[in-house]
């Protein structure tokens, strides 16, 4: 890959990283209900599910998804219902993040912040589907793939993690002047249904002929 491709595609990564969804969903519910240090472990396993779906359109699983309806489908409601459950249990959490009195985070553990994200970007088959048609433009067949794939993977995750830093960060800067239990449960209802309505919009997606 060339140093004017890698640019190129560097460009295009902040434009796929900085747009809605619900990776950015999920960064700031956790920096809303976590504070950045701790919900920014959300990041970490979004990051990871990005590096899987690298791996699975390099090794040609990709094409499976955007040739197989039916492998395109379970997937596809894997990630309707699982965006829908995060999206329920939000919207029904009352106890707030942070303790007026002792103004302290509630407990956490960040195994499961990890597992969180990293199953929010598996379960998205419109971001493996998105690789596989964007990453070939990138590609020079003359020269090895793996290590293009290495520096694809690294590129998307430098940004995301940056832009994944900043939505987290927005979110707890949101938390540190919550504080009424009243604010942060409608907060917390605004994230839910963001969290519906993103699963709402997978459900709708439609494979690509």
């Amino acid at each position: 890959m060339s140093l004017s491709t890698w640019l190129a595609f560097f460009a295009a990564c902040w434009a796929i990283s900085f747009s809605p969804g619900p990776g950015a969903i999920a960064a700031m519910a956790s920096g809303l209900r976590h504070g950045f240090r701790r919900g920014y472990w959300t990041t970490v396993g979004l990051i990871m599910g990005i590096l899987c779906q690298v791996l699975i359109v390099s090794i040609g699983l990709g094409a499976l998804l955007a040739t197989s309806e039916t492998a395109f489908a379970i997937v596809k409601w894997l990630g309707v219902i699982y965006l829908v459950y995060l999206g329920w249990k939000q919207f029904r959490t009352d106890a707030p993040p942070v303790s007026v009195e002792a103004g302290t985070l509630e407990p956490f553990r960040p195994r499961d912040l990890v597992m969180r994200g990293l199953l929010i970007n598996l379960t998205n088959p419109k971001g493996t589907v998105f690789l596989l048609a964007v990453m070939p433009q990138f590609l020079n067949p003359a020269a090895p793939l793996p290590m293009q794939y290495v520096i694809i993977g690294l590129t998307l995750a430098f940004t995301d993690l940056v832009v994944m830093g900043i939505y987290t960060s927005l979110a707890s800067s949101i938390l540190k002047q919550l504080r009424k239990p009243r604010q942060i449960r409608w907060m917390n209802r605004a994230f839910g249904t963001l969290f519906i309505l993103a699963g709402t919009a997978l459900a709708t997606l439609s494979q690509q002929k």
